[in-house]
């Protein structure tokens, strides 16, 4: 029993990665709110799961504003494209249903080219910051990346899609778990990056070297 409850015991370890989890959701919570940071907050939220998930995070709050810094350029300018993706679709829908077009099949030929394309960017999406925390590349790659990635682990990618919804599926239909947000964010994102830490050490040439920085497309591509 003494074992159970001591410091390095299963109880005070739940507590303190507990304890992480609240902390690292606060911090994301407040760099999401300026909207434009969301990118960089994101990547700095995967950028401590992923340690998490591997125990490897060292100081929480510190981690995240380390990369939080480092990648707030490239979070930012691939966070600003997938918003203006986001705007574009949800215009095209609003403007076949307003315009007065008659052709039941022009409307349903827009409708279903907007959801195909709703349905890669949520897949490419899954994957877009949790690559750009993991490996340095070109923005252009790591969402090049992020789409190929979500194509060739689609199991792993629909089962990270449903984790993603679970949570604001519960909220939306149980609005008295609201509560949840205080951890929700983190807690997903600290599930999602053990199946994330599966996936990426396939692409690290060498994780003994310190391969932060290869790019997953070599893999893919097969000319790793």
């Amino acid at each position: 029993m003494n074992k159970v409850f001591n410091f390095e015991g299963p109880v005070f370890t739940f507590l303190s990665r507990l304890a992480d989890l609240f902390w690292l959701n606060i911090l994301y919570i407040l760099c999401c709110i300026p909207v434009v940071t969301a990118g960089a907050a994101t990547t700095a939220l995967y950028y401590v799961t992923l340690k998490m998930a591997k125990n490897e995070e060292g100081y929480i709050t510190r981690s995240y504003f380390k990369s939080f810094k480092d990648n707030f350029v490239q979070a930012t300018v691939i966070w600003l494209i997938v918003l203006a993706v986001g705007v574009i679709m949800f215009l095209d829908l609003r403007i076949v249903q307003s315009a007065g077009i008659t052709s039941d099949a022009v409307r349903n030929v827009v409708t279903v080219a907007v959801l195909v394309m709703a349905i890669v960017v949520s897949m490419t999406l899954v994957y877009l910051f949790p690559i750009l925390a993991q490996f340095d590349n070109t923005v252009k790659n790591t969402i090049r990346n992020a789409f190929l990635i979500s194509i060739r682990h689609l199991p792993y990618t629909l089962l990270l899609i449903v984790i993603t919804v679970i949570p604001v599926a519960l909220i939306w239909f149980f609005p008295a778990l609201l509560l949840i947000v205080v951890i929700m964010f983190s807690a997903t994102a600290y599930i999602k990056s053990g199946f994330f830490n599966r996936i990426f050490v396939l692409y690290m040439p060498d994780e003994g070297a310190g391969g932060e920085t290869s790019d997953p497309a070599e893999g893919i591509n097969g000319e790793g």
